[in-house]
């Protein structure tokens, strides 16, 4: 593995940073919680997806070897519910949503995990480890059901830090008085009529919500692994749970590092189904490119709650466009010369001190768990900014010299800014102009325009300025700022591109604005959602 510096990750269980040590030496074994496939994914599934699809890349990027699980949830009450609602099967339906997850993750530029499994798969490991729950005397059976006994479990609160007496039953479900401890959940439940059941030794039925990732991932990674991810909603009752069963079945079982990620916000309330706030990722990328998206979401950290809105995804969108721009503009001025290497031509020394900023920026911030905000405002930034300016100095007349080895600055530093990108989860597959036209196409729907009105209206504005009627070239330049279109004269022609829409009275920005987020603050530690009785299926978002 290179040598790079020390990897911190924040570890809910100890609430702080802790140096990144994997159980084996040179790979990672990580489990992150996957959706319950009822419904098409919405903006909070997304920034779980995305967050853990950059600790992926940067794992790898550090030369770790990793397998990645990430489940499905296919067998639960709000599918059951769905299917009801739709007179379909449970497993079709929920299958039909798991390929509509994975066409948006595709969108989002997100990395396909080592293992997708699905609960329905693996009814036989969650058996077996029901089975030796119930062996160390943890578990017990009633009427068909099977409940971990919470009282059993001496540790229980260690993850979120509450206390067994804290849990106030009846808050959330019924209180089920057959329970010995209202805070005990359901591992199996009993079959009900007209609901998709499996034989057990405890008669037919299927798996509570919890039991399914403690069975996955220890199926996958054994009892003993790296990373355990999932949104902050999961730490309880979720991943309490996850850890009481996992320890019950087997004494040795140990995650080293609990990761989580913030909330989405919809005008700071939790974005979720379930209070009808959300936004799909389908909406959103309906109107915005993927890759804004996916940079509004990095623009924060991944710890700290994201407030959705429609301005943020402008700017995001507005930053994507001017990288490809600049990415672009950099290819085009590098197609017209031929191989520059020789041996009196060298990167410059600026271009070096850039290029050795930027790698160590990348490396001291993304290896302090994973700040990609620093990244995007102020060293990605930067380098761009400096690709620009010699993007400028390279068309003015200079020595050959002189100009081939800004050539060679120039290429070498978009080599380092990929790079960089590719990490981000924010290079594309397609050409940089493909992307660009691909964000013009979005600013026109967001506009409600097509691209011919726009070049009518760069007609109507010449004829205008030609008549020096600029009051209205200057109006029809203003309508179209208003809508996100910006109209650029370059030398005697005049070309349009995306811009954040602006009031009338200020002009078009058609720079990147830096998301404000302050990328130096620490996120706070991850707070801990107040519990009631416990839940038997996942949660609504």
């Amino acid at each position: 593995m290179a040598e790079t510096t020390e990897f911190r990750v924040y570890n809910t269980m100890n609430q702080q940073k802790e140096i990144f040590k994997p159980v084996v030496d040179g790979k990672v074994g990580m489990y992150v919680c996957g959706v319950t496939s009822y419904d098409l994914s919405h903006l909070g599934h997304a920034r779980a997806a995305v967050s853990f699809d950059v600790l992926y890349r940067y794992l790898q990027h550090l030369g770790y070897e990793v397998t990645y699980v990430r489940n499905f949830t296919d067998v639960d009450d709000k599918i059951i519910r769905r299917a009801n609602e739709l007179g379909e099967n449970p497993l079709t339906l929920s299958s039909r949503f798991c390929q509509e997850y994975l066409n948006d993750m595709m969108d989002l530029h997100c990395l396909l995990p080592t293992h997708q499994p699905r609960v329905s798969d693996h009814m036989d490991q969650i058996k077996d480890m029901i089975a030796q729950i119930i062996s160390h005397d943890c578990a017990y059976t009633i009427d068909g059901d099977v409940y971990f006994a919470v009282d059993k479990s001496p540790n229980y609160g260690r993850l979120s830090g509450r206390k067994l007496e804290d849990n106030r039953a009846g808050e959330r479900v019924a209180v089920d008085s057959r329970k010995r401890n209202p805070a005990d959940f359901a591992l199996w439940k009993a079959a009900k009529p007209g609901e998709p059941s499996w034989d057990s030794p405890w008669g037919p039925g299927r798996p509570g919500w919890h039991i399914e990732c403690s069975a996955m991932s220890a199926h996958y990674l054994t009892f003993k692994f790296d990373i355990h991810g999932g949104g902050i909603d999961l730490i309880f009752p979720h991943h309490e749970n996850e850890i009481a069963q996992s320890c019950a079945a087997c004494q040795e079982s140990n995650v080293s590092y609990w990761m989580h990620n913030g909330h989405v916000t919809n005008n700071n309330e939790k974005m979720s189904k379930s209070l009808g706030n959300f936004f799909t990722i389908r909406q959103i990328s309906d109107m915005y490119h993927p890759l804004a998206l996916r940079y509004f979401l990095l623009g924060t950290h991944y710890r700290s709650p994201v407030n959705y809105s429609i301005a943020q995804l402008d700017i995001a969108s507005e930053a994507v466009f001017y990288v490809y721009q600049t990415l672009q503009d950099c290819e085009d001025a590098l197609s017209s010369f031929q191989e520059v290497n020789g041996p009196k031509v060298s990167v410059t020394k600026a271009a070096q001190e850039c290029i050795k900023k930027l790698q160590t920026d990348f490396q001291t911030k993304m290896s302090d768990d994973l700040s990609t905000p620093y990244i995007l405002n102020a060293s990605l930034q930067e380098a761009l900014r400096f690709i620009n300016n010699s993007l400028n100095m390279l068309k003015k007349k200079q020595p050959k010299q002189q100009k081939l080895s800004a050539v060679l600055s120039l290429a070498e530093l978009e080599k380092e800014v990929k790079g960089v990108l590719s990490v981000l989860g924010l290079l594309s597959p397609l050409t940089y102009s493909e992307v660009l036209q691909q964000l013009k196409g979005k600013a026109l729907k967001r506009a409600g325009v097509i691209e011919d009105d726009i070049l009518h209206l760069i007609e109507e504005r010449a004829l205008a300025r030609k008549n020096k009627d600029f009051s209205r070239g200057d109006q029809i330049r203003a309508d179209l700022s208003l809508k996100g279109i910006a109209l650029m004269d370059v030398g005697k022609d005049t070309i349009w591109r995306p811009c954040i829409p602006v009031p009338v009275e200020q002009e078009p920005q058609v720079v990147p604005v830096q998301v404000p987020v302050p990328v130096e603050q620490e996120p706070q530690a991850v707070p801990v959602p107040v519990p009631v009785e416990q839940e038997q299926q996942a949660p609504a978002s």
